[in-house]
C-alpha cells in the first residue's frame, strides 16, 4: 500500500508532527506485522523520529541546525535563494526517509517518540509518501 500525506508548511523553517497521519495509514493498510517506510520526495525537507513529549525539543533541533548550517550568501549554489541552498544541506544531515516496524497492527515507537517532517524552505505544499509492507513470515 502507498499513501500520500499532504503537508502545508508555514514560512521559513518548521517541524510538523505527522505521527497521527502515518498511524492512520498503518490502520488503513490493515496489516498486523510488517514495515512502514516514510519517504520525503523534496530536496529542502526531511524526516526524523524524536521526542514528541517536549515541544522545546523541536526548537532546540531547529536552532542547532540553523547554527550548524546558517543561511548565507556565499553558497556555490543558490538556485532559488540562499535559504534553498541551506535547506539542501540540512536535508542531507537529517535524511529523507525513516523505516519503522509494524507489530500488532501498530507502529513500534518509543513512548515519547513521534515522526516529524522538517521544512527548511517554506511555505510549501509538501508530501510524505508512506509505503506499508506486509511481513510474509
Amino acid at each position: 500500500m502507498l499513501k500520500t500525506i499532504s503537508i502545508k508548511t508555514p514560512s521559513g523553517e518548521s517541524l510538523v508532527d505527522i505521527t497521527a497521519q502515518v498511524n492512520q495509514a498503518v490502520d488503513e493498510a490493515g496489516i498486523q506485522e510488517g514495515i512502514c517506510v516514510v519517504f520525503i520526495p523534496h530536496t529542502t525537507a526531511g524526516l526524523t523520529i524524536n521526542s514528541a513529549v517536549d515541544p522545546l525539543t523541536a526548537a532546540d533541533i531547529q536552532a542547532d541546525l540553523r547554527r550548524i548550517v546558517p543561511t548565507r550568501v556565499d553558497f556555490h549554489h543558490t538556485y532559488d535563494t540562499p535559504a534553498d541552498a541551506a535547506g539542501h544541506i540540512k536535508t542531507t544531515l537529517v535524511g529523507s526517509s525513516q523505516t519503522l516496524i509494524v507489530s500488532g497492527g501498530k507502529l513500534v515507537l518509543g513512548r515519547s517518540q513521534g515522526i516529524f517532517f522538517f521544512e527548511f524552505d517554506g511555505p510549501r505544499a509538501r508530501q510524505a509518501l508512506v509505503r506499508i509492507l506486509k511481513d510474509e513470515q
